[in-house]
């Protein structure tokens, strides 16, 4: 198949991209570089994981963009709730008018398949209970009531020559060569590696399910090559019930990773999101997706990475590995103006 995928400069894109290559798909990204400063490691020949790339501004896609594609992986987003709450104006304009009108420019193109990165915290508070994708939504943020919005609208698109499905991802970690140290397991994993301290500023009893950056990208591609009926105009969960952890118990498993790191709590949080999602519909409905990942097995991986590359205290807070303070040194060093579009 020929796919294009949005974000292919950022954290997932940056895995996604050469797992679709090695399946035997044609790639093409499309990404805007707000990133690329950005590179922890480079795992892969450079020809094969850096597919061709379009340097577009989703919000600026047009179906001429995306004639050809059998299918749209789109990822491309402001990517966090810090973000999102930083500047909600451009976070709707971007993550939901953006979104839409990819999805829009894809089915006049004729793109038969759109996958669209959604995300479990459309659940926000949850009362204990597992959540499946037809309980309430409970959004807490900006980011979160994008998504939503995304999947009302692009949703409503869907008509036999269009199939949309929407994975909504749990908390994402593990590494990549485009690296987020703005997510749990991975700030708590640098961290320890470079402190070996985890002073935790609230007492993590809330509930986060995780998934892995692989298990996401095993999602997408089970997704753009399903048989339509499996997925035309469904909404998945992605990740494992096993998956589900309480922020304190995240930590722990980062601490007993990373011998002779300290691990301390504190009070109650002001952050009052917690959900405990349920996985029963993509295992059982996905044709060939299982999540393989766990947060252990995650927290190891991460250990030998930093192990390997030798990562400094440095490496781990430089600016690109945490969106909210690449955009503020984007904004900050007139490479973007306040509506996030490059200037020049």
């Amino acid at each position: 198949m020929k796919i294009l995928v949005t974000g292919t400069d950022g954290y997932i894109g940056s895995v996604l991209a050469p797992r679709l290559i090695d399946a035997g798909h044609e790639v093409v990204g499309l990404d805007n570089g707000f990133y690329r400063d950005g590179l922890l490691y480079n795992p892969h020949d450079g020809a094969r994981w850096m597919p061709r790339t379009l340097n577009i501004d989703l919000r600026n896609a047009t179906a001429r963009d995306l004639e050809g594609f059998d299918a749209v992986v789109h990822l491309a987003e402001l990517s966090n709730d810090p973000l999102g709450q930083h500047n909600r104006a451009n976070t709707f304009a971007i993550n939901h008018l953006g979104s839409v009108n990819l999805a829009k420019a894809a089915r006049a193109a004729g793109v038969p398949r759109f996958v669209y990165a959604s995300s479990c915290s459309v659940y926000g508070v949850g009362d204990g209970q597992f959540l499946t994708e037809t309980d309430a939504v409970n959004p807490q943020t900006a980011y979160a009531e994008c998504k939503i919005l995304v999947e009302r609208d692009v949703g409503a698109m869907a008509d036999d020559a269009f199939s949309p499905v929407f994975l909504r991802n749990a908390t994402a970690y593990g590494a990549s060569p485009r690296m987020r140290f703005d997510i749990v397991l991975n700030n708590l994993s640098g961290l320890a590696w470079t402190t070996k301290r985890i002073a935790m500023t609230s007492d993590g009893s809330p509930w986060r399910p995780l998934v892995h950056v692989q298990d996401i990208c095993r999602a997408i591609e089970c997704a753009v090559e399903a048989p339509k009926a499996a997925i035309h105009g469904q909404i998945f969960n992605v990740g494992a019930d096993s998956e589900n952890y309480r922020v304190r118990e995240i930590a722990q498993v980062v601490a007993d990773e990373f011998a002779g790191c300290e691990l301390s709590t504190g009070p109650s949080g002001g952050d009052n999101r917690s959900y405990r999602v349920s996985f029963a519909k993509i295992s059982s409905q996905l044709p060939g997706f299982r999540a393989e990942w766990t947060a252990k097995r995650g927290a190891a991986q991460l250990h030998e990475i930093f192990e390997r590359i030798a990562m400094s205290a440095e490496m781990f807070g430089f600016r690109a590995f945490t969106r909210l303070k690449q955009l503020e040194h984007l904004i900050r060093t007139g490479q973007i103006d306040d509506a996030f579009f490059w200037k020049g």
